[in-house]
This record gives structure tokens, sequence and C-alpha cells, in this order.
């Protein structure tokens, strides 16, 4: 199979600058990045992609088998960077990506020497002694909806899960992203997503480690960004002057500022 081609890989950048990997979140592609692109591609080699079933990715390739467990998606990342022959890469992920690269670097440990985890959860259901944000009843609601009515759904989650209600346009462009993803194909992820529980996960992470949250996130809240920073040992938590799940959008500047900061002290 054509990797490149099953995940419209995309590379830009400096070629002989160390290479940044930048993954989306659910429901998006890799043009959420575009903001970022310009602070990286001067100095890093750039790679971008898009998960089976988001985004102009091959959706013939998609297998509800493979893609029910987070390990799925993970397995993609590592054969992406298997097909570019990455070493050492910066995998920069956000929201559920953030937890697709912590178990990327685990199953390819030459491949990925960093991380990036922008607005990221490894739980979203409350549990004793965790707050994730929501009742497990909150996500079979928020699934069921999502399985009765995915347009309708992404209309009216796009806005809160953007944040920002003064600027519609940013909750419009995540509708639309949302709406343009295959609605089986997004089922899967939204449920395999959500149901997640990767805490466990985060205690294996060996590399350095930049953890970003936001002042207000409606879908991964600061004890959220808390716990992650606290679990990951060594790790740097940085809380970003943002509202909403998607800062790389909301607030471009200051996310790429901190992602580039943390890149220049790995030299």
């Amino acid at each position: 199979m054509d990797i490149e081609h099953r995940n419209n890989v995309t590379v830009t950048g400096n070629p002989q600058g160390r290479t940044v990997v930048l993954a989306h979140g659910f429901g998006c592609d890799q043009n959420m990045w575009r903001l970022t692109l310009p602070a990286l591609v001067e100095e890093y080699r750039v790679v971008m992609f898009d998960y089976v079933g988001s985004g102009r990715s091959d959706l013939s390739a998609f297998s509800e088998n493979r893609y029910t467990s987070l390990d799925g998606y993970a397995r993609d990342v590592v054969e992406v960077c298997e097909a570019l022959d990455l070493r050492d890469a910066v995998f920069v992920g956000h929201s559920v990506s953030a937890m697709i690269g912590v178990l990327a670097a685990d199953m390819a440990p030459e491949r990925i020497g960093a991380l990036v985890m922008v607005a990221p959860s490894p739980r979203y259901i409350d549990d004793e002694g965790y707050r994730g944000g929501f009742t497990a009843e909150d996500i079979d609601e928020l699934l069921g909806s999502l399985d009765l009515n995915y347009l309708g759904w992404s209309a009216a989650m796009a806005p809160v899960i953007m944040g920002n209600a003064d600027r519609p346009e940013l909750g419009e462009e995540l509708k639309n992203s949302f709406c343009a993803t295959d609605p089986d194909m997004a089922r899967v992820f939204a449920r395999t997503t959500f149901l997640s529980d990767s805490r466990d996960d985060l205690k294996k992470v060996r590399v350095p480690t930049l953890v970003l949250d936001c002042t207000d996130d409606a879908i991964a809240p600061r004890e959220v960004g808390a716990y992650v920073h606290e679990s990951i040992p060594g790790s740097n938590l940085i809380t970003l002057d943002a509202t909403g799940h998607c800062p790389h959008l909301s607030a471009p500047e200051a996310t790429n500022e901190a992602i580039t900061g943390f890149l220049t002290g790995l030299r």
C-alpha cells in the first residue's frame, strides 16, 4: 500500500532541518495547521497528513476494525514515519492526536524523539479522583446525537468546541471541517476518541514533552492539562492565553511561540 497516498502526506519546509510532524484532531484535517506552518518551514522539515477517513485521505483504506482503538491510528502514524524513514521526529498532536502520539512513540521510539501535546486529554469521562470534563451520561448523549444526525451534531458542537463566540467564523470553519468528513467514519473516530482511556500510557513517555492547555477549554479543562503534565516525568506545561479547544486556530501566535520555544530548547 502507498502510505503517502493513503494518508495524503505533505512534506514541506527545510529539508535539512529536524522533522516536525503535525497531526490533526477528530473531524479535522492537515489544513488546520496552516497558521502554524509559517512559523516552522524556514527552520524545520514539516510533515502533515490526514488520518484515514479524514481530509483527502484514501477512504477505501478505512477499516472499522482497525480504527475502533487509538492503536489503529497510532499504527498509521508509525507507518507514515516508516514510509518517510523519519528518525527522532518531533510529533505535534492536537486533541486526541496528542494521545495517538504517545502510543506511536511507544510503538516506534526510534521514529519519535519528542512530543508536543496541544489540548490533550487521556480520558474525557470523569472517574474517581479524575476530572475529564464529562460524565458517562454526557458522552452517551453526545455519541447518540452524533449517530442520529451527524450534520446537526456538527453544527451544534463545533462552536462549543471552538469557543470564541465573538469570532463565529472559527466555529463555522470547524463545522465545515466536520461536515466534510464521511459521517460513518466520523462516528467510528468519535466513539474511539471519547471512550478512550490512555491514562496508563502517559507513564510510558520517555521523550521530552511539552503540554499545552488553554485558559478555557470546554473539551479538555485545565485539570486535564495538569494531570497530563504530572503523569509525564520531566514534561513542561504551558497554559496558553487562549479560549476553546483549537488554540492553533484561535491563538496561533501564542501557540506557535510555545512550540518554537520548545523546539529551540531541544537542540
